[in-house]
């Protein structure tokens, strides 16, 4: 009897590991599942860069000068035509009345010779004109008297030669004041006019001229922003092509991105984009304003500026940022988590499906567009169907699961009957079946 009860112990042992084998092999593994929704999604492209001002300009000095004052400090808000420094120009001042005095002789000069100087002229040509007339009239009346008494035999012949000299003369000093006369009339009077209103226009540009270099002393500011540089000092000089001021438009900022050039056929202008900063974690909305036409042959990005508004001045120029670009907007998506994602056959991808009797179900998907932890799914998965996000690596097709919600206690497991401790009762049989040493 007691041979008997030695045999049945070890198999009633194996029979217990057995079973605990068994149920440790059928237990369910535990996952999590998401449902596959229809959602927007969209289309980005990202790239890094830097925030530029949306305009700036460097204030330069058109004259050599020493800097009088200055108007403004840095930081200062300025508006576009705004004085913001002066410099000495006391010598350019003087310059000018000089410049005032010449033209007012020009003028007078001017009006003295419209008036009186060519008047006078043209009278005394006048009167010379009838004084040759006279004068050759009476040659005239002499030659012909001479011509008479030669031709009665009273007047020797070289007489009358003499008439027709003195007639010749007096004939060409008449055609001569004639013209002198015509060309007073004509083109000498039109020309010592012109000439003094040349000297008049002459001084009304050298006076315009230095008053323009008075003017140049006081420094304008090109458009509307704060200084963001003032090299000099008061007292210093001032040098054409050195910058006196920097002022910078900040009331929007343009964030110029180097995107992949294999990725920015579909970036247009007018695209939404968000940047971020290294230290702001919020997103702040802007949009594109400028493609490159052109690829950087270095780096092989294009450049793309996205134009930010900034009230407040708070985005600083010059601070890195990282830009995402929306390029399209793909709505009733069908969308999974992208931790749902998992390696497939040949490089591919998969999913676990979980079917309504908690069986995991491995399906190849094609994916589409990805935005942070959401992708797309072309084909593979249905909205409705429930996917493995937790627990699906390593999981084979078709095994049966358990699905917990996430942050839920888990349930107690039920005890292995082969684990169960032995009653005391048990024990002491045990302890009577064990042989007796002799």
């Amino acid at each position: 009897m007691n041979t008997r009860r030695l045999l049945l112990i070890p198999i009633l042992m194996l029979a217990g590991c057995a079973k605990k084998q068994e149920a440790e092999v059928e237990a369910p593994a535990v996952v999590q599942v998401t449902a596959v929704q229809q959602d927007t999604i969209r289309r980005t492209v990202a790239g890094d860069g830097t925030l530029w001002p949306r305009n700036q300009a460097s204030v330069m000095p058109k004259i050599a000068a020493p800097v009088q004052r200055f108007l403004v400090q840095r930081g200062d808000h300025v508006k576009e035509g705004q004085v913001v420094a002066v410099l000495e120009a006391r010598d350019l001042t003087a310059g000018a009345g000089e410049s005032r005095a010449q033209l007012a002789q020009a003028e007078a000069n001017l009006r003295s010779t419209q008036s009186a100087t060519v008047p006078d002229a043209v009278v005394k040509a006048q009167t010379d004109v009838d004084a040759a007339r006279q004068a050759d009239e009476t040659a005239k009346r002499l030659l012909d008297n001479r011509k008479n008494l030669q031709q009665q035999g009273a007047l020797a012949r070289k007489l009358v030669d003499d008439a027709e000299v003195a007639y010749v003369q007096a004939h060409s000093n008449l055609v001569a004041a004639q013209e002198h006369l015509r060309t007073l009339q004509t083109v000498g009077k039109g020309e010592q006019i012109n000439t003094a209103a040349a000297q008049v226009e002459a001084a009304k540009n050298h006076l315009q001229s230095t008053e323009a270099q008075v003017g140049y002393s006081q420094i304008h500011s090109p458009i509307s922003g704060v200084i963001a540089d003032r090299p000099l000092y008061a007292g210093e000089m001032a040098v054409p092509g050195t910058p006196l001021l920097t002022v910078m438009d900040i009331s929007k900022v343009v964030a110029r991105v180097n995107v992949p050039q294999n990725q920015v056929a579909s970036i247009k202008v007018g695209d939404p984009a968000t940047i971020t900063q290294p230290d702001r974690p919020e997103p702040l909305d802007g949009k594109v304003s400028v493609v490159s036409p052109a690829t950087d042959a270095a780096t092989t990005t294009v450049q793309v500026w996205i134009e930010i508004d900034n009230p407040g001045g708070k985005l600083k120029p010059g601070t890195s940022v990282h830009a995402l670009i929306v390029t399209e907007a793909i709505k009733a998506a069908t969308v999974i988590p992208v931790a749902a994602v998992l390696p497939g056959e040949e490089g591919g991808t998969a999913v676990l499906v979980i079917t309504p009797d908690n069986v995991a179900h491995r399906r190849a998907v094609t994916l589409g567009v990805r935005e942070g932890d959401k992708v797309q799914v072309l084909n593979g998965a249905r909205p409705g169907e429930e996917v493995v996000t937790v627990g699906g690596l390593g999981l084979d097709d078709k095994a049966k699961v358990k699905v917990v919600t996430p942050g839920a206690p888990e349930e107690a497991e039920e005890p292995d009957p082969g684990d169960e401790k032995p009653s005391p009762s048990d024990a002491k049989k045990k302890d009577e079946a064990k042989p007796k040493s002799k």
